[in-house]
């Protein structure tokens, strides 16, 4: 077992990424454009399905009766069906039920949405609709969207319990105490509840964003060329299986490890003062 083949040219490069790849890139920059691709839709993912279960959570606890069942059934629904199956049927459905470039969707003349994926406007471009295909501005591919919107409404649905338990678990004396100091609601919720709240839901969230970060390899099964689906295919053009797997394994655990650390800060740095 060696690792000098990381080295060599790959022989094949990726249909998308931060980092440009070609046909005589080595291994190892083809490995580190899959690595960055996982980032590419994990860390976004990350971020919406947060604000999206932070607002499912809270709904749950809405006194509106149809608010609350629609976001009860909503992480009834998504809690029980298995994320590939979600990203397949968000695949299909997006390659499948979407209009071709030619006629894609357009939001304010700026977005454009068709079976090709999301056309949004650049730093320098804005994307037009040219005769066969959208033209200019950044293109978020078909596969990314899939990957990237099952992650989000996945995740959404675990968040969305861990924030709901975490309010309840909050103690009825110390908002009783926070509006006898004279404190509205708003500032109830801002200064006391929340709070307190993150005590109990940032270890469980921790738990979450991890199994986001591992999740983000179901990608392969969409195409999405993310670090697992380029080390197949570096498998494949090397021969080197076993190789190839243990740089998964380490790749996934540092990342599993940076990512554990950061959490361990944001807790320590949530618990300080508490008895």
């Amino acid at each position: 077992m060696n690792f000098e083949f990381i080295t060599d040219p790959a022989g094949f490069g990726l249909s998308e990424g931060w980092l440009h790849v070609a046909f005589d890139s080595p291994y190892w920059q083809i490995l580190l454009a899959g690595l960055l691709n996982t980032l590419k839709v994990a860390l976004p993912a990350l971020l919406l399905a947060t604000l999206l279960g932070l607002f499912i959570g809270l709904g749950q606890l809405a006194t509106h009766p149809l608010l609350k069942a629609l976001c009860r059934g909503y992480v009834n629904l998504f809690r029980n069906v298995p994320l590939l199956l979600l990203l397949l049927a968000i695949y299909f459905a997006i390659t499948q039920f979407l209009p071709i470039a030619s006629q894609a969707l357009s939001f304010g003349d700026t977005v454009f949405l068709s079976k090709s994926g999301l056309a949004v406007p650049s730093f320098s471009e804005i994307p037009t609709r040219g005769r066969f295909a959208i033209e200019g501005g950044w293109v978020l591919s078909p596969e990314y969207l899939a990957v990237l919107l099952a992650l989000v409404v996945y995740t959404a649905a675990f968040v969305a319990e861990v924030v709901r338990a975490g309010i309840q678990a909050v103690k009825p004396g110390m908002r009783q105490g926070a509006l006898a100091l004279g404190l509205n609601n708003r500032q109830l919720n801002r200064h006391v509840v929340l709070p307190l709240a993150l005590r109990v839901m940032v270890p469980s969230l921790s738990n979450q964003y991890l199994n986001l970060l591992k999740n983000a390899s179901l990608g392969v099964a969409v195409g999405y060329p993310e670090l697992v689906s380029v080390a197949n295919t570096a498998i494949n053009q090397s021969g080197k299986a076993v190789e190839c797997v243990l740089i998964i394994l380490f790749t996934y655990a540092l990342l599993s490890a940076v990512a554990a650390g950061l959490m361990n800060m944001l807790n320590t740095r949530v618990n300080r003062g508490a008895l």
